[in-house]
């Protein structure tokens, strides 16, 4: 071996000592059963940011101190380091089962409301699964009958208010899909639908005009013969939308669709083209 090799293994022999006395006090207290100086240590890596280590020298105390005056100290904390290091899921966890451990600890409060952000911050756009939605909303609901005074109650009503726009989206979008397919009476079976489920959906006025739409673009590709009783239908969507949303943008588009059912069915007199002249000027 020639001298300049030689002093490459030597070079790498050095680093590697040094990368490894760099790791040992940390690992040697990690590995270690001093419950002490494993329990001072966590706090300092806690208090320093450093919450990945200080999670996982918790997490290795959690089994020393249990049955300890220190066990939900040492449990909470562990949950902390996780959600400060931003791994809501294992801090999900972590919280459930102190929560389920220690009833009647200080930190319990504390520990359902970060449980909560926990799920909160979990949950998915509209477009995904609304699982982790509906265990937020859950949890909020149970939080919030629990802790009636809590200071954190405009936060959870945010989020409720958040969470709760996220379902009623869902919803309206995934019946919409149908309109925007073309399968119009899918579409109005679907919209009609979300409704019934939930009357108080924000989107509702949305809805209800997809709903009438998909009523009349269904009956206008009908066959003649299924045409009347079809417009008569879109009629009835249409009668109901401006009985509730009178001043609607919407209202000037129904107004016409309307009229253009009525001229079809020959109860209508009017200039359908002057009407749709002002549609386009408005």
């Amino acid at each position: 071996m020639n001298m300049r090799a030689l002093k490459y293994l030597v070079l790498v022999a050095a680093a590697a000592l040094s990368l490894s006395s760099c790791k040992t006090v940390y690992d040697t207290i990690l590995q270690g059963n001093d419950s002490e100086l494993k329990y001072k240590t966590a706090f300092e890596y806690f208090n320093a940011g450093k919450y990945q280590k200080a999670a996982a020298l918790f997490e290795s105390l959690s089994s020393l101190s249990e049955g300890t005056a220190r066990d939900d100290t040492v449990k909470y904390y562990w949950g902390l380091s996780n959600y400060r290091f931003k791994d809501y899921f294992t801090a999900e966890t972590n919280f459930t089962t102190f929560i389920a451990t220690f009833p009647q600890s200080p930190f319990t409060e504390e520990a359902t409301f970060l449980r909560i952000d926990c799920l909160y911050r979990q949950s998915n756009r509209y477009e995904l699964d609304q699982s982790p939605t509906n265990s937020a909303l859950a949890a909020i609901g149970s939080y919030l009958t629990e802790y009636p005074d809590t200071p954190r109650a405009e936060v959870c009503l945010n989020m409720i208010e958040e969470l709760a726009d996220r379902l009623d989206r869902k919803a309206y979008e995934s019946a919409r899909l149908y309109y925007k397919m073309e399968d119009y009476l899918a579409a109005r079976v679907a919209l009609k639908n979300v409704l019934k489920d939930d009357a108080e959906n924000r989107y509702r006025e949305d809805i209800m005009y997809y709903a009438a739409m998909a009523s009349y673009k269904y009956a206008y590709n009908s066959v003649p013969e299924k045409q009347k009783e079809r417009y008569m239908v879109f009629a009835d969507d249409y009668f109901s939308f401006i009985g509730e949303f009178a001043d609607s943008e919407y209202r000037h588009e129904l107004d016409v669709m309307y009229k253009r059912s009525q001229n079809a069915l020959g109860k209508f007199t009017g200039d359908i083209e002057e009407l749709e002249l002002d549609k386009k000027k408005k």
